[in-house]
């Protein structure tokens, strides 16, 4: 091949990497290597597990998981500065008390009975910044809705539960659809009393009296999770995949009350745990779906990767790429949908930022798995990482974007702050 020619194929193969790659406006890489995102300040919890978080404007809440004591509060921060404070704890209430000649909770009779929750999962604001919602678990399961007029100090509207809720609230989204939000919460099973897993949606217009709307069996062998957004429904089923359900934006008739079952996809490996649809602002493309995926693997450890899925066709998903952390797994979402970066649980490993612009599903041969996905890795896509320190001992649950800071809890530690600035 003459040198005229190599040049040529030289600079032809440089720009088709480049468009593989993590892309920028001038056609290069918008992250070479992966901006570290610094601590600015932890909210210790030294006497509880941490759970899910919760930020809007300088208040974050987060929950508490079972441990050495009940999780059975929620915390409310002060994040203004760098370091969160602690400015309350509220105690979330367990059912009334049961009528007299019925055993207690504690007594020994050989069956279950309704108890106080020893975990809250879920926290999340409305999107008015009017209440907070939480997801309990232990004995009945439920949801609490607290009035945020004081968002320093919540006060508690209501706690609702039902048949359908028994066996525990695992998650609770709180989303609109057509001008009314609603709660969608995902029920544990339970092999005791005999209860598959559920998604119970309950219409919370009168927050102090939630009324259900829908009620379904679903998953294997959970219903785990949701993401609602424009009148869709997007349910994480575990081994079932994820089911993509129109609810009055689908346009084949679905409503809230009754949802109409657009597709399923199962991802690679299955454990089908949280789910993101990305919107970006700046092109206008719904396309990419991310799906977090959770495998115990004993010990209180987890793998499991980031799953791209494209649902341009929301009839006919499809994977076309993930990403992987070696010996840690993937949890919860939170995303920058401006700046176009997902940030990622990662327990063990810290938090995980990846860089969504452009087309997740467009890479080089180099770049792809055995199987034929894209290997956002090999496409420079890891934009970020933070908690990662090798002699730091962390387990990130669930992280929260905001302004440029990043939030995170962590089972062990308690309510991180970190500085996502770098990758604007």
């Amino acid at each position: 091949m003459r040198p005229s020619l190599v040049r040529s194929f030289v600079v032809l193969t440089a720009a088709a990497l480049v468009g593989c790659d993590s892309p920028t406006e001038g056609g290069g890489t918008r992250f070479p290597t992966p901006v570290e995102m610094h601590t600015l300040g932890l909210g210790a919890v030294p006497e509880r597990v941490t759970s899910e978080l919760w930020v809007r404007g300088q208040w974050a809440y987060t929950g508490t998981h079972v441990g050495p004591i009940a999780g059975n509060v929620i915390k409310v921060w002060n994040v203004s500065g760098n370091t969160p404070v602690l400015v309350d704890s509220l105690h979330v209430p367990g059912p009334p008390p049961p009528p007299a000649g019925v055993l207690a909770d504690d007594e020994d009779d050989g069956h279950e009975h309704a108890v106080g929750p020893d975990r809250v999962g879920d926290v999340q604001v409305s999107d008015d910044g009017r209440l907070l919602v939480a997801a309990t678990e232990g004995g009945q399961g439920s949801i609490v809705i607290y009035d945020l007029a004081n968002p320093a100090h919540p006060v508690l509207l209501t706690r609702w539960a039902d048949e359908d809720l028994r066996a525990g609230v695992h998650t609770a989204e709180v989303a609109r659809v057509d001008g009314r939000l609603y709660g969608f919460l995902s029920i544990d099973p339970s092999t005791s009393l005999a209860l598959p897993p559920r998604l119970v949606i309950v219409d919370l217009s009168n927050p102090a009296a939630p009324q259900k709307v829908f009620s379904r069996v679903m998953g294997r062998p959970y219903q785990h999770d949701v993401y609602v957004r424009d009148g869709i429904l997007f349910t994480a089923m575990w081994h079932d995949g994820v089911g993509i359900w129109d609810i009055g934006g689908g346009g084949h008739g679905g409503t809230v009350a009754s949802p109409v079952l657009l597709s399923t996809v199962v991802t690679e490996g299955g454990y089908a745990h949280n789910v993101y649809w990305l919107h970006d602002p700046a092109t206008g493309e719904r396309r990419w779906l991310f799906v977090g995926q959770e495998m115990p693997i004993g010990g209180g450890q987890y793998r499991g990767d980031v799953h791209v899925v494209d649902v341009q066709d929301l009839a006919a998903p499809h994977e076309v790429a993930f990403f992987h952390v070696e010996g840690a797994g993937s949890h919860n979402f939170s995303v920058d949908e401006g700046a176009g970066i997902l940030y990622s649980a990662f327990y063990n490993a810290g938090v995980r930022a990846l860089d969504v612009r452009g087309d997740l599903g467009a890479c080089e041969a180099a770049q792809r798995a055995p199987d034929g996905r894209c290997d956002l890795s090999r496409m420079h896509r890891e934009a970020g990482r933070g908690l990662n320190d090798e002699d730091r001992s962390v387990m990130i649950w669930g992280v929260h974007y905001q302004d440029g800071k990043l939030y995170a809890s962590d089972l062990r530690n308690g309510l991180w702050k970190l500085d996502a600035s770098g990758l604007r």
